[in-house]
């Protein structure tokens, strides 16, 4: 299996299952004498764990992250830094009832095509558990990035859409709620339908925005590898993601040019910023701003039809634990996945120039 890998310069390479021992990564290309703080990294395993909440899947992990490398006296030291989340709750035998069938939505049957086997243990390789070790990845990346500000957040769920601009919210007030949005009426409504929706044994989608603030200009190379393209690349790799758009969208195809073009201050800032902190594929030094949609948890708790692997016509049911909407906990996924980008072309552009 090829595309384990992510980065040119800050590289992770992730390994495991959602029921294998355990998962983790090898993060290659980080300075050496960077100090990490710890508690900072496990900080950030806890927002994306299980069984935080009512809303969110009961499967009860410590995600506790062990590092074996490259680190001495709490400094990088230049080294891989190889490390694992052991897996410690897993309950296998609610997905015996799918080893010959496989569910709708989900990568069960295209694995069967492509290798002629597959873990269908909660998906195996595709369990969105695999981004447990993304966020540590992540998390080193923040710490690297030092003033860079990388903050997520719950912006619709189903048809509940925060209607208010980043710009208006107190980011302070995301962690204050399940949901994760920093609208306090909104929040409650959202964990309100989220629950509805448990209750039914169904599942919701929703949108997550990130806003990346105090991005130094000239990060991103303009051909190929152009800064919005490697976040949304970053993005579009997460399970479940069906949609990205950053600064002004598809709603900039309702404007004219006159209207959508962002206007210099004498400092070179500018008056508005439709572009979303990228011009040409480099960043302005604006905010960087973005949502990401995801798409409905594919497991339904229902009965529902499907096939087997001779083909034919199958009833069966959702078993285990599953999150009802998937969002909450992806909040600090798409934190980390914009940090890794932003950390690898931080690096690159110190090869700019002299």
């Amino acid at each position: 299996m090829a595309g384990n890998s992510f980065g040119q310069l800050f590289r992770l390479t992730t390994f495991g299952e959602s029921h294998g021992k355990a998962l983790g990564g090898v993060l290659d290309g980080c300075p050496a004498g960077l100090e990490l703080d710890l508690d900072a990294i496990q900080n950030e395993l806890d927002r994306r764990k299980p069984g935080q909440s009512a809303i969110v899947t009961q499967r009860k992990e410590p995600d506790t992250v062990e590092f074996y490398s490259g680190l001495f006296e709490g400094k990088t030291t230049g080294t891989p830094i190889g490390f694992a989340i052991h897996n410690t709750n897993q309950k296998s035998k609610d997905y015996s009832h799918i080893q010959d069938s496989y569910r709708p939505s989900h990568a069960d049957y295209v694995y069967d095509q492509k290798y002629g086997f597959r873990d269908y243990r909660g998906g195996g390789r595709s369990s969105a558990r695999e981004t447990a070790s993304r966020v540590v990845a992540g998390a080193i990346a923040k710490q690297l990035l030092k003033e860079v500000k990388i903050n997520a957040f719950v912006s619709q769920v189903g048809d509940l859409k925060l209607e208010k601009a980043y710009q208006e919210l107190d980011f302070n007030q995301i962690e204050a709620n399940a949901v994760r949005c920093p609208d306090p009426g909104m929040a409650q409504q959202m964990e309100e339908y989220i629950k509805a929706i448990k209750k039914e044994g169904d599942t919701i989608g929703g949108v997550i925005t990130c806003v990346i603030q105090n991005v130094p200009i000239g990060l991103g190379e303009p051909v190929f590898d152009k800064l919005h393209a490697k976040l949304g690349e970053a993005m579009l790799s997460i399970n479940a993601v069906k949609g990205f758009e950053y600064g002004s969208g598809f709603a900039g195809v309702t404007m004219k040019g006159s209207e959508h073009n962002d206007a210099y201050n004498p400092d070179g800032t500018t008056k508005t910023n439709r572009s979303g902190g990228v011009q040409g594929g480099i960043s302005n030094g604006m905010d960087i701003y973005f949502n990401v949609a995801f798409k409905p948890v594919a497991t339904v708790l229902q009965s529902y039809e499907t096939i087997n692997k001779d083909g034919e016509k199958v009833t069966t049911q959702g078993k285990g634990r599953h999150d009802p909407c998937v969002v909450p906990r992806a909040v600090p996924i798409v934190e980390a996945m914009a940090a890794l980008v932003l950390a690898d072309y931080t690096l690159l552009a110190r090869t700019n120039k002299i």
